[in-house]
């Protein structure tokens, strides 16, 4: 396995938009409230022309495995933005993808400026939670900015 990460281009939209909801529907987390209904999942690679976002996808011998990015998400503190949209295949998981495209966001965020990554789950996703933990996120008690994912009820910090 050699994994090239790299940026999302629109060629990717609907591939990328398959592994979310296929992923959702896995963990039976496909509810109101969560991107499984959210309209921009379906053109990722527009959302992230967005300034201070970044999406990348993961691929093995050119075949997507998942992604994940980072968003300025609206009504966080100036110096957080919100790790987004990481999401694998189920053959991909387990495998350390998941840690390199976190690394790949934490760094990008660090060279944005930004001084702290939140992030928005769900405990359906029993796969992710522990990743976000040993990769240092801490549990908040309640939500930060205006992400619009009322499904979401987990929140989480990282100082970068």
């Amino acid at each position: 396995m050699s994994i090239i990460i790299r940026p999302i281009v629109a060629e990717d939209n609907a591939k990328i938009a398959s592994i979310i909801r296929a992923t959702l529907e896995e963990f039976k987390a496909n509810h109101p409230g969560t991107v499984y209904y959210d309209e921009t999942t379906d053109r990722l690679s527009e959302v992230f022309k967005t300034t201070n976002s970044k999406y990348w996808i993961a691929l093995d011998d050119g075949q997507m495995l998942g992604g994940a990015g980072i968003y300025p998400t609206e009504g966080l503190p100036e110096d957080t933005c919100e790790l987004v949209k990481l999401y694998l295949l189920k053959a991909a998981r387990g495998k350390g993808i998941g840690k390199l495209l976190m690394e790949q966001c934490h760094q990008e965020a660090k060279a944005l400026g930004f001084k702290k990554i939140y992030l928005e789950t769900m405990p359906e996703l029993t796969n992710a939670i522990p990743l976000y933990e040993k990769q240092g996120y801490e549990y908040l008690t309640g939500a930060l900015g205006n992400s619009g994912h009322f499904g979401c009820d987990l929140h989480m910090l990282k100082q970068l």
